[in-house]
């Protein structure tokens, strides 16, 4: 069997886990002011944890409940057990499951699975990306204004610093330039949306490796693009993320504040 179907079986099988806790009451933590957690995100990734390691022993797995150190590995599996813990906690169902696996710092399998409403999003580098055997495909649309962009809040925003007034600015320099803003709270969906051509671009500051490892590739292999916010390549320690459809990436990074 394939890597990539071991991989989907595995985020499958790991999805009722997180089905069965979204119906059911929650024992909730907080890692931050609101950075929250529950016991059914670790439950997904302790199962998560054990199934990769039988299957794919070479890869170092890189958990968001479990990992402490570094983040740059020659072959890892960047783990996110729920993707949007908040809406999974409110009831909300825009939430992932997400998995992306990376050899020397480029990403050649994701997968994102949304076992709420059972979209299962993947790719594979250089054969295209999918939701439930479709082929995705990015948005045409070349007009900034008539653009529906994608964003999310860092946890940091809470402190009213920096992150704080880079959110603020941003969206006031954006807005009037664009269709609207969506913030529906998973980057892992967000950046499978934009692979799906629901919106032309998605940014953010303050991401972790876990959040966007598989929806990057998902971006990718959909035909867009994604960088920094100054253009440049984005990597695991870079502070912003910005992913577009291609067309529109120059018009969006002109109009975003620097951090």
């Amino acid at each position: 069997m394939k890597k990539i179907e071991i991989l989907k079986q595995i985020v499958k099988e790991a999805g009722t886990i997180v089905k069965k806790g979204y119906h059911a009451n929650k024992e909730i933590l907080h890692k931050g002011v609101v950075d929250l957690v529950t016991q059914y995100d670790v439950e997904t990734e302790n199962f998560l944890l054990k199934a990769l390691k039988a299957h794919f022993p070479e890869y170092h797995l890189v958990g968001e409940e479990s990992h402490h150190g570094g983040f740059e590995y020659q072959k890892a599996i960047y783990i996110d057990p729920i993707d949007g813990t908040t809406n999974f906690i409110h009831g909300i169902p825009h939430l992932a499951i997400s998995l992306g696996a990376w050899e020397e710092n480029e990403p050649i399998m994701g997968i994102v699975y949304n076992p709420i409403l059972d979209e299962m999003f993947w790719a594979l580098k250089g054969e295209g990306a999918y939701c439930n055997g479709v082929k995705l495909h990015v948005s045409t649309q070349n007009i900034l204004q008539q653009s529906l962009i994608a964003t999310g809040f860092p946890y940091a925003k809470v402190n009213a610093g920096i992150e704080y007034h880079w959110v603020i600015d941003s969206m006031s320099r954006l807005l009037p330039h664009i269709q609207d803003i969506r913030r529906l709270g998973a980057a892992a969906i967000d950046l499978c949306y934009l692979a799906q051509g629901k919106t032309e671009g998605f940014y953010e500051v303050d991401l972790k490796p876990w959040d966007v490892a598989a929806g990057i590739l998902v971006v990718l292999e959909a035909g867009g693009k994604v960088t920094d916010l100054n253009g440049g390549s984005y990597r695991f320690g870079s502070k912003s993320i910005v992913a577009t459809n291609g067309a529109i990436h120059q018009q969006l990074l002109a109009h975003l504040a620097k951090i």
